[in-house]
């Protein structure tokens, strides 16, 4: 009998033991050089736990917390390890330029590859997300919206006010297996476990002409009141005013007074591509997680890279393989939640192929993969003022937002597309990033008419962000490229996808709108720029895991568990269908809860 290995708990610091005996199943991983020879390791088995959840960040934290409520064990694996504040310290040139501490991250070193079109030669990129405790809502914008209602049901409700031509061709579209209605009590529990602030627009069908007037229906306010407006932000509001239009201060993941324990915002600048020092965004990390500790149901492993998930010869699921430092385990398990973001999410599953799933785990209906997207959150609009906008301060989530043009909030009968977008300018600006700003063609980019340019228009741009209705088509999907592998020598991930018509005219017809805002709002010179193509790697990814009632078209359930692996559920971006027109990750976390939720109240028919 092989010794008991103690081990400490990640997080409450408290000695645990396991018992690591060999188990006799081999693993192949692939030659790291031409001609090498594969790595044939056997795993340790650990002690069983009820649930394991593969990737602790934004979707896998928040499902934590149901979980361990309920009773239930669980082991969450994350590929990072905990940061600190000072990991994320105010510095421009650290975390912007030289990108720490996501630089030297497992993610980095799986970039997918890109291609617009199967005729195209992929080419490796970057990679937009982290791995750490609490994933990418570590250093997130953490703008935290609610899908619009029509989000829910495009097809159905396209058709009954347009009629069934006007879904584009070569789209796979469907409506989601529930509506708008049906998520809104997950929306409400996560906006008050990690702490959204914001103004409501709709409190039970009252409206409120300070928030969102186009928002669904909510049960109650939100928890803390918005951030706080700046000059340049009451400007455009009153710009968007004189136009007819209903501005409001969006929805952020972060602290606008004392919650929690945890202070409020301090504005000061570096929120972009950085975490906070104070704690003030609302990363899982520092807001679910440690609940979820503290319930004693709950141990983290970190820097722990799972390399397959493991069914038996009926396709259950049994646990996971998982690599840490020089040692590989299988966690056995009752229920596999898999929340490794949208691009990990798919190529694990690929990658773990059996006998009862010999094409990848839950795709014996060729599925995985299929209906992706990633969101059009390109072909901005850039705007020079006359004066000074005072935003060397502020963040990315303090900003005011026009929806009078989003989704179906008006009517498309004379246009040429679908959906719409969601206008956003904020404050936020830094030195290094306002030296590289745009000269609107009016000096050259270097020598002293450039330096005097800057000098006088560093602090008098302002570039928008418009998120956009993006659809899933036939032909962009997900699969496993032949030739770039990891360093581990598995396949990354291959992306080939491009927006479309659709996709396109949205962005011409929203930067028209966004240039009639600027220009409301006193600019003297406006750019904008192309439609985009390719779709990249991004933060907002989407599909290749979708979620449906058809098992033909679809991976997983309306719970979120797979159709062909009952016990496998997957979080994320992954199992939308669809992008609306603002970000996704309040709607991923609310999946999550319901998800975890639904796992515990229906235990004994999930596990079998």
């Amino acid at each position: 009998m092989l010794p008991r290995a103690p081990t400490w708990h990640p997080i409450i610091n408290q000695p645990m033991t396991t018992v690591p005996t060999p188990r006799w199943r081999r693993i192949c991983l692939a030659p790291r050089s031409p001609g090498g020879r594969e790595a044939v390791i056997m795993p340790r088995n650990l002690s069983r736990t009820d649930v394991v959840i593969v990737g602790m960040g934004a979707a896998g934290g928040v499902a934590a917390l149901p979980l361990t409520n309920a009773g239930l064990k669980v082991v969450g694996l994350e590929a990072g390890g905990w940061l600190s504040p000072r990991d994320f310290a105010p510095d421009e040139l650290r975390n912007g330029a030289r990108n720490w501490p996501q630089s030297v991250q497992k993610a980095a070193s799986e970039a997918p590859t890109l291609r617009a079109t199967t005729a195209d030669q992929a080419v490796q990129g970057g990679h937009p997300m982290m791995n750490a405790v609490g994933g990418t809502s570590m250093h997130y914008w953490a703008q935290s919206w609610r899908l619009n209602p029509w989000d829910f049901q495009v097809v159905t409700a396209t058709r009954e006010r347009y009629g069934a031509n006007r879904i584009p061709a070569g789209s796979t579209i469907e409506d989601w297996p529930f509506t708008y209605t049906e998520l809104e009590p997950y929306y409400d529990k996560v906006e008050y476990a990690v702490g959204i602030s914001g103004q409501a627009g709709n409190v039970q069908g009252n409206m409120n002409p300070a928030g969102n007037i186009f928002e669904g229906a909510r049960s109650r306010e939100y928890p803390m009141r918005p951030l706080r407006a700046s000059p340049f932000t009451d400007l455009m509001g009153t710009a968007a005013r004189n136009l007819g239009w209903n501005p409001f201060q969006g929805p952020a993941a972060i602290t606008s007074e004392l919650y929690d324990g945890r202070p409020p915002c301090q504005y000061h600048g570096f929120c972009n591509r950085g975490g906070c020092h104070v704690q003030a965004k609302g990363s899982t990390a520092f807001t679910v997680i440690p609940k979820a500790a503290d319930t004693g149901n709950l141990e983290v492993v970190t820097f722990a890279r799972v390399i397959n998930i493991v069914t038996d010869n009926d396709g259950k699921v049994t646990g996971v393989d998982y690599i840490r430092g020089n040692e590989t385990f299988f966690q056995p398990a009752d229920a596999v939640l898999l929340a490794s973001y949208a691009y990990e999410n798919v190529r694990l599953l690929q990658l773990s192929k059996s006998r009862a799933f010999p094409n990848g785990l839950s795709n014996n209906a060729g599925q995985l993969g299929r209906h992706y997207m990633s969101h059009h959150q390109g072909s901005p609009v850039l705007a020079l003022f006359d004066r000074d906008l005072h935003n060397w301060y502020g963040l990315p989530a303090q900003g005011v937002a026009i929806d009078e043009w989003a989704d179906d909030n008006f009517d498309h009968a004379d246009l040429d597309f679908i959906g719409g977008a969601n206008l956003w300018v904020h404050t936020d600006r830094k030195p290094m990033g306002a030296a590289k700003m745009n000269t609107f063609g009016a000096v050259p980019s270097w020598g002293s008419d450039w330096k005097a340019f800057i000098m006088k228009n560093a602090d008098r741009s302002n570039m928008s962000y418009i998120q956009k209705t993006t659809l899933p088509y036939e032909d962009n999907y997900l699969d496993l490229d032949p030739v770039v592998k990891d360093p581990l020598g598995f396949p990354v991930t291959r992306i080939t996808a491009r927006y479309r018509d659709n996709e396109k005219r949205i962005a011409a017809f929203s930067q028209d709108k966004m240039e009639q805002w600027y220009l409301e709002a006193g600019a003297i010179k406006v750019s904008k720029f192309g439609p985009g193509n390719a779709m990249g790697a991004s933060t907002h990814a989407y599909g290749g895991t979708r979620m449906g009632l058809n098992s033909d078209t679809n991976v997983v359930n309306e719970w979120g568990f797979s159709h062909e692996a009952p016990n496998l559920g997957i979080l994320g971006g992954s199992v939308m269908g669809n992008s609306g027109s603002r970000n996704p990750t309040l709607t991923v976390q609310a999946l999550a809860w319901r998800t975890a939720e639904y796992l515990a109240s229906n235990w004994r028919s999930v596990v079998g």
